[in-house]
């Protein structure tokens, strides 16, 4: 599945781009304010495609949000959308690299059709492959080649490696890997996520697993147009 990361301030908007987006089974992170915005994409967090308005009713712009995605991401895809009739809009959109521009008042039906288009587009080819320092990790295959070498992991090893792929350079305690690996009713103690985690840097030892002192760990990984598969 597909994660959207959706900035628009008018909230009926807002939650109708987002009914639709859902009815074809994207996962939708919605946003009123532009520095909640800000705020998830500095935190790390990663999205398949952003929806943005550049005119915004806090004092953060669409453009801004434009320049903080492309310092964490030169390639994820853009939309943007603007209220204004005037060129200048798109021009500077697409200069700081977005991939379509759609004017308001628009159809939603149309804006999903773009989403679909851009993202067969973009992912399609190999879109259940993850490539990284001569890893490949096939989610549909569940197996992990580094070069021409396959490396045997476990069914929990491999839940473990995509939960930190899917959630790279962002920080996660082990309370959180406890409940999206292990399981909500997992009643152990946490210290199998730092077996675990062991065992994963000693069998994929070029994969940057950091320890984050009185938190977690973090997988610091830069990757471009890489689809994060959603569990």
């Amino acid at each position: 599945m597909y994660k959207v990361g959706l900035v628009e301030d008018e909230e009926a908007l807002n939650k109708l781009i987002k009914n639709y987006l859902e009815k074809e089974d994207f996962i939708v992170e919605t946003f009123t304010k532009g520095q909640d915005a800000l705020d998830f994409i500095n935190d790390k967090n990663n999205v398949n495609l952003w929806i943005l308005d550049i005119m915004l009713a806090d004092d953060v712009t669409g453009y801004d949000i434009i320049k903080a995605i492309r310092l964490q991401d030169e390639e994820v895809p853009i939309i943007f959308s603007s209220a204004r009739d005037q060129s200048i809009d798109k021009i500077m959109g697409l200069e700081l690299g977005c991939d379509d521009y759609i004017a308001k008042p628009y159809s939603p039906k149309e804006l999903v059709l773009r989403v679909k288009n851009i993202i067969k587009r973009v992912y399609s080819k190999d879109f259940h492959k993850i490539k990284y320092n001569d890893y490949e990790i096939n989610t549909i295959e569940r197996t992990v080649y580094y070069k021409e070498e396959k490396i045997n992991l476990t069914t929990l090893e491999f839940d473990l490696l995509l939960y930190l792929v899917n959630n790279k350079n962002k920080p996660l305690t082990r309370e959180m890997i406890l409940n999206e690996v292990w399981g909500s009713d997992y009643y152990g103690s946490d210290r199998v996520v730092d077996d675990s985690i062991r065992r994963l840097r000693k069998k994929l030892n070029n994969l940057n697993i950091n320890t984050v002192y009185g938190f977690g760990y973090r997988l610091s990984w830069i990757i471009k147009r890489q689809v994060y598969q959603i569990n």
